[in-house]
């Protein structure tokens, strides 16, 4: 069943539209500053709100886990990160990150087991890392890319294989992903003795700007890390828990600029999006070898 929001609202272009953890609601970000929230009800949805507090297009908005309440990020063009609230129906701004210097493109949040934590790429050429902690935000920016970071994603928390190990002891992980116009994909470790953030590897391949990367959200038996570039091609990167170091590529080409890419919940299907506004559906077959399973076309 597809639902469409003929109306939305907005007098501009609409950058981001994202159901909350229940899908119950949608909030939505556009060109013209703002962002709306809607609630869905069966087949039915009502805009419910406004918010108004970005003064650049608002390229991207994220909900926070429900254990940590009703919360949405959101990035915009005039570089700011706000992160919002809803308390009695009431949304108001809990807290304003002003320290990049250029247009934040993405924010994401980490999984809900690693705590309240947002990456947000930007323009500027770094990343940061928001956490909430002690009732108060704190915040730390890292060099990451030359030329802008235009993309971020969290590693699931818990590694691959671990589940299934003989030494319980092996636990949560923080990591994440970031794509960039130096054409690189960049992995994060962080290091709790230091309480920072390090690029512990770099993956080179593409030869444009990497435009999106998500790391694929399951606990499967190896790491996938899926990236979108100008190139023309999606590479599949993938990683053994027995080689951690060691980052295997596939190859996906394709016709036209690709702009996203996004792995379904249970992390073995990808969705690659690109500038022809088609999307197509990818799936791995037994052989380890990728096929395309649908394409959907508007």
């Amino acid at each position: 069943m597809t639902q469409v929001i003929s109306n939305s609202g907005h007098d501009d272009m609409i950058h981001d539209a994202v159901l909350d953890y229940y899908g119950r609601r949608l909030a939505t970000c556009s060109a013209d500053k703002t962002i709306k929230i809607f609630e869905i009800e069966g087949d039915t949805h009502r805009l419910t709100e406004t918010l108004r507090g970005h003064e650049g297009a608002v390229w991207c908005v994220s909900w926070a886990h429900p254990k940590y309440g009703t919360i949405l990020a959101s990035s915009s063009y005039d570089g700011k990160v706000i992160i919002w609230r809803e308390t009695n129906s009431q949304w108001q701004i809990v807290f304003t990150f002003t320290l990049h210097t250029a247009s934040v493109n993405i924010v994401c949040w980490s999984p809900h087991e690693l705590g309240c934590l947002l990456a947000c790429a930007s323009s500027d050429g770094r990343v940061s890392i928001l956490e909430f902690k002690d009732n108060s935000w704190e915040h730390q920016l890292y060099p990451a890319h030359a030329i802008g970071v235009n993309a971020v994603s969290w590693a699931p928390a818990i590694a691959p294989g671990s589940l299934v190990s003989p030494s319980p002891g092996v636990g949560q992980v923080r990591r994440f992903v970031t794509g960039g116009s130096d054409n690189l994909v960049k992995i994060w470790d962080y290091n709790p003795e230091l309480n920072t953030y390090q690029t512990t590897i770099t993956l080179k391949g593409h030869t444009d700007w990497v435009r999106d990367v998500s790391w694929s959200p399951t606990i499967l038996s190896r790491y996938y890390i899926a990236s979108a570039s100008q190139d023309k091609t999606v590479r599949i990167w993938t990683s053994d828990p027995s080689n951690p170091t060691e980052w295997k590529s596939t190859i996906l080409t394709f016709d036209a600029v690709l702009w996203r890419v996004s792995w379904s919940l249970s992390g073995n299907v990808l969705a690659v999006s690109g500038g022809d506004n088609k999307v197509s559906l990818w799936k791995e077959d037994l052989k380890g070898k990728w096929e395309c399973v649908k394409w959907i076309e508007e």
